[in-house]
C-alpha cells in the first residue's frame, strides 16, 4: 500500500504514539510504503522547529534534526505532479495531493479537516490516521 501522509499526521507520529505511530511503524515493518516529497519535507523541517514542539521533542530524547533525517529515511521522495489549486482555504494542503498524485497512492492521510472534507482526490482517499490504521494490511 502506498501512503502520503499529511505533516500534522508526521509531526504527531514522531514525537507522540496513537494511530499516526502506528502508521510509521507500519512503514518500518514494510507494510505499507510511504511517499513525501522536498515540499513536504522543508515543511517538516520547520514544523518540528517550533518552540511549541520543542518539550516534547526534548522529552523523547531526539532533536528535530534527528527526527527530520529518521523521516527522511522512511519515506520514498518524489517530485510533486503539477495540480491545479483544490485547498482554497489553505494552499499549502496542495503541496499533499501534488505529492499523492506523483506518488500514484492509495491513500493520504491527514488531520486536517481541509483535506478530510474533501474525503477523497482523483480517485484517492484522504483519511484520519485512525481510519488508514483499519486499512493498513496486518501482515
Amino acid at each position: 500500500m502506498r501512503v502520503v501522509l499529511d505533516t500534522n499526521v508526521v509531526v504527531s507520529g514522531l514525537i507522540w504514539r496513537h494511530a499516526p505511530r502506528q502508521i510509521l511503524d507500519a512503514a518500518r515493518e514494510r507494510r505499507i510504503t510511504l511517499y513525501t516529497s522536498s515540499v513536504l519535507l522543508a515543511e517538516l523541517a520547520e514544523v518540528l522547529d517550533r518552540a511549541h514542539f520543542a518539550a516534547a521533542i526534548t522529552a523523547s530524547g531526539a532533536s528535530p534534526e534527528f527526527l527530520m533525517q529518521r523521516y527522511a529515511l522512511l519515506a520514498l521522495r518524489v517530485v510533486p505532479a503539477e495540480i491545479a489549486p483544490a485547498v482554497t482555504a489553505d494552499p499549502d494542503d496542495d503541496a499533499v495531493l501534488a505529492c499523492a498524485l506523483a506518488a500514484q497512492v492509495d491513500l493520504v492521510v491527514s488531520g486536517d479537516t481541509r483535506l478530510l472534507n474533501l474525503k477523497h482526490y482523483q480517485r484517492i482517499p484522504i483519511v484520519a490516521p485512525t481510519e488508514a490504521i483499519k486499512r493498513i494490511p496486518t501482515v
